[in-house]
């Protein structure tokens, strides 16, 4: 890669997306890349606060809307199609503006992680053992370094850290230094912050208004065709499902989006809290008006 990029984080409902439109509507060189791992999916528009057709007509926008619903979609994919994308923005002598909060998708692409295959017959034979402690253990044996990051009752890191270890031949944690490293990328990272009680207004707000904007509506239409086993775990999706399936009424699924969304929004503020690499803003009203002159400044360094 060529071309150096900015990328705005933060978590959800901080006005990333927001901020990174206004941006590049004034400076008009600018395309927008999704760094989400939700908005990959097709139909999935609502749910995931994915741009709208006229944002979208505005401003170019990338790695929106790859795959169905249906379909799993890795993280690798996703770095392969980034790839793909920056290539394209470089050639015609644009930036590339950043914008997502997917903190692993957000690392992978900045860091350039060396990230190892896949093996899906050694993880479904991983998968058959219940015991989660077994699995531990057997880590703990094949790649101490990789179990000594890794919690013991965490099933799925487990196991994909084994699926590596056996199917490649080598230990996990010789993929990289990983997450805990923060080299310098060559990427401006701005993030934006709130106190956590406004994040939390303003995450109640948006879920309610998702759902005057139809998307009960929407998750009745791609369920017919059914959701992937990732998609599935959509933050709103996965309650909206339980609740056509009268497992809860609607303000039961509306509530428990509000506060897994919510609790979603402290992970990823502690994600990207921890690279020193972000310079923070502390917004107290307007994030545009607030960040926008930092994003300018950090685009025009890069140009």
């Amino acid at each position: 890669m060529t071309l150096k990029q900015v990328a705005i984080v933060g978590s959800t409902a901080s006005g990333k997306s927001a901020v990174a439109m206004e941006t590049a509507r004034r400076l008009g060189n600018i395309e927008l890349i999704s760094v989400d791992s939700m908005q990959v999916y097709r139909g999935m528009d609502i749910g995931t606060a994915k741009p709208t057709a006229m944002e979208r007509a505005d401003v170019a926008h990338h790695l929106l809307d790859l795959v169905d619903p249906t379909e799993e979609f890795t993280v690798a994919q996703f770095r392969a199609q980034f790839a793909s994308a920056i290539e394209a923005i470089d050639a015609r002598g644009n930036s590339a503006l950043l914008v997502g909060g997917t903190g692993l998708y957000h690392r992978v692409v900045i860091d350039d992680f060396d990230l190892p295959g896949e093996w899906p017959e050694v993880r479904a034979q991983l998968d058959s053992e219940p015991d989660t402690r077994q699995l531990f253990e057997r880590l703990e044996t094949l790649d101490p370094v990789a179990a000594a990051k890794i919690e013991p009752g965490n099933r799925r890191r487990l196991i994909r850290a084994l699926e590596v270890c056996i199917g490649s031949g080598r230990q996990f944690s010789s993929y990289g230094p990983g997450v805990d490293s923060y080299p310098d990328s060559g990427v401006v990272q701005i993030g934006l912050r709130w106190p956590r009680e406004v994040i939390a207004r303003r995450i109640e707000n948006r879920v309610h208004r998702m759902i005057d904007d139809g998307l009960i509506a929407e998750v009745e239409t791609i369920g017919t065709r059914g959701f992937s086993k990732t998609a599935a775990q959509a933050l709103g999706y996965k309650e909206i499902v339980e609740y056509l399936d009268g497992a809860m009424s609607k303000d039961e699924a509306i509530e428990k989006t509000i506060t897994r969304t919510r609790q979603f929004a402290v992970r990823q503020e502690r994600w990207f809290r921890r690279d020193p690499r972000v310079r923070w803003i502390d917004v107290e009203d307007d994030p545009v008006a607030e960040a926008m002159p930092l994003v300018t400044e950090a685009l025009g360094v890069v140009r």
